[in-house]
């Protein structure tokens, strides 16, 4: 995927209204953006191009964020940082779990969230 020299973001959601709202926040901050619905498809992304850093849901269908982790780290060795994004009691504790640098409870404010993402994946490019 082209990038033109901006940061990517891979969003594994399964939460369409979710996952179209953080595209369109992250693009519009400067971000290339690629999305995946679930674990599976996360991985096929993965492999398409090497993010500077994926958001990851826990609960989605086909495969879950556990599963997702777990196959990520076996693969790629932790390249990229994992933010997890999740609506549990525990973010923190979830993001434990699966080696994950950040993470950002549900709902999220989007100021908090661009700065998890700065922390993580670099200041982004001017928007286009």
């Amino acid at each position: 995927m082209e990038t033109r020299g901006r940061k990517l973001v891979l969003v594994v959601e399964d939460d369409p209204d979710i996952l179209e709202l953080l595209r369109l926040v992250l693009e519009g901050e400067g971000y290339a953006v690629t999305t995946a619905e679930n674990g599976r498809e996360g991985l096929d992304a993965v492999a398409r191009a090497r993010p500077d850093l994926i958001l990851l849901d826990m609960k989605m269908p086909v495969m879950d964020g556990w599963a997702f982790a777990r196959e990520y780290h076996a693969r790629h060795d932790g390249e990229s940082p994992i933010v997890v994004v999740t609506a549990a009691d525990d973010a923190r504790k979830r993001a434990r779990e699966v080696d994950a640098a950040d993470w950002v409870a549900k709902p999220m404010e989007l100021d908090e969230l661009l700065a998890v993402v700065a922390r993580h994946a670099g200041a982004p490019a001017a928007p286009a």
